[in-house]
């Protein structure tokens, strides 16, 4: 049988020394005893005799387990985090992992860290036993996201689509009004390619200062798409580069990034009791394409919300951009944008939304000046429909460029009425949240749509399947 060894310290009347007798100890009385121990309140023996028992198997989960919880009672919850990790990595099923993980995020909460009380619930949701945990997972994790003053953001996807550079569907190119030219050929860098999308969104935000009335935050955002072309697009490009006479393009080529850091200042408005917010942000961020930075932009930002009823919500925003450094005069622009949004509560967690959003970009070239409308209706169903919960949309989208130019054989003529552009895209959305990896759940959207144009260049379709993760918390 498997013993231990302790050594119990005890004090003699007339000696200087104190000695410690060995007492022998089956590893059940080892548990036993220290499982006692603890119930007895007294921690420290507890400590030792746990210490004791890993002495004996380092991977004995229910030693670290009466460690851990010796620690909590001893008010050293940090420590006791640490034992509790080692818990959940030796236990030897599900159940106890997820004991395990509840422990560590109450001992990691208890230490002064939601940020890895939140990470450690992250990990009880992977073994949570039904659909009761799960709700109070959830639960726990929003109470720690209104404790905790960071906050993170995690999303990403994969996204096969016929159009991954947003080209154009013709094949040459035609203008209303000037249908007596010839029609030259488009490079390949300019028709629609398939291939394969992916994208990786990431956010990190931390409180700076928060009251009953307001809230002051610094966030950061990186966004992150790269392409990979498909065989077929390849040898499209390569046929339309020998035509052309120009160069086979790269999937580096149409990759772009984006990072920005903002500060917002939100804070109650309008009469007390009436649910009205407002919000003020500050915004720096870098954009760039094709491996090259496109512009710089400082850009601010304000935000009106309304408590209509019960369940309806108004918001109005507004924002001025300036685009700072950019890598050509076309980029090089003033853009102001109007928005208004209206959600409805429709009961049982189902709801109904519609936007408007207008945008008014300003270039130093005319040719990069314009207008554009977008409407949005949305609809999201509270309940699941078989393993998923749906959410779908239709975006109505207008724009107007007064002067646009059009070139054959190096000659540069003027659009009568300039380039007016109509588009409709509609998008469905499933998410698998019975599916979900430590509160991320599977997400497939397609999205499928058209853009006219009077100007055949920017006449494009996308159909688009993308698998993509999104977090139920």
């Amino acid at each position: 049988m498997a013993l231990l060894v302790l050594g119990l310290a005890t004090a003699r009347p007339h000696a200087q020394e104190q000695t410690r007798p060995q007492v022998h100890l089956s590893l059940q009385q080892g548990h036993i005893l220290a499982a006692h121990a603890l119930n007895s309140g007294n921690p420290q023996l507890a400590l030792r005799l746990s210490d004791a028992l890993l002495q004996a198997d380092r991977r004995n989960h229910a030693a670290w387990h009466l460690q851990a919880a010796a620690y909590a009672r001893a008010g050293q919850p940090a420590k006791g985090r640490k034992s509790a990790a080692r818990a959940f990595r030796f236990a030897p099923d599900s159940a106890t992992k997820y004991q395990m993980a509840q422990l560590a995020s109450r001992l990691a909460f208890q230490g002064g860290s939601p940020v890895l009380s939140q990470y450690w619930l992250r990990r009880t949701a992977v073994h949570a036993p039904d659909e009761k945990a799960d709700a109070l997972i959830a639960k726990d994790y929003q109470a720690l996201r209104r404790i905790s003053p960071w906050s993170f953001r995690l999303s990403g996807g994969l996204k096969p689509s016929n159009n991954v550079n947003n080209g154009s569907d013709a094949a040459t190119q035609e203008v209303d009004g000037l249908s007596s030219h010839v029609a030259p050929r488009f490079g390949p860098r300019s028709v629609a390619l398939s291939g394969l999308v992916g994208t990786l969104d990431t956010g990190i935000g931390r409180r700076l200062q928060q009251s009953s009335t307001s809230l002051t935050s610094l966030s950061g955002r990186l966004y992150v798409q790269r392409v990979a072309l498909s065989s077929s697009a390849k040898e499209k490009a390569a046929e339309l580069a020998r035509l052309t006479h120009t160069t086979v393009p790269r999937n580096s080529e149409f990759g772009s990034t984006y990072g920005e850091i903002t500060l917002s200042h939100a804070f109650s408005a309008g009469a007390a009791g009436q649910g009205g917010t407002a919000r003020i942000s500050l915004t720096g961020a870098s954009s760039w394409y094709g491996g090259e930075r496109n512009y710089n932009l400082a850009k601010l930002s304000a935000t009106r919300g309304w408590t209509l009823s019960p369940h309806m919500r108004l918001t109005v925003s507004g924002s001025a951009e300036h685009r700072l450094n950019p890598r050509v005069v076309s980029l090089d622009a003033n853009v102001f944008g109007l928005g208004a949004s209206l959600l409805r509560d429709l009961g049982s967690g189902s709801r109904l939304d519609f936007s408007l959003a207008l945008r008014d970009t300003r270039s130093k070239s005319i040719y990069a000046t314009g207008e554009t409308a977008t409407f949005r209706i949305g609809y999201a169903h509270g309940r699941l429909v078989g393993p998923a919960k749906i959410s779908t949309g239709l975006t109505l989208g207008a724009a107007d460029y007064p002067s646009q130019l059009f070139a054959h054989n190096g000659v540069f003529t003027a659009i009568p009425g300039g380039r007016q552009d109509q588009s409709v895209y509609a998008d469905l959305n499933l998410l698998f949240d019975s599916y979900d990896y430590a509160g991320f759940a599977p997400m497939l959207r397609l999205r499928a749509g058209r853009r006219s144009s009077n100007f055949s260049k920017f006449d494009s379709s996308e159909f688009s399947v993308s698998l993509g993760i999104e977090s139920k918390f």
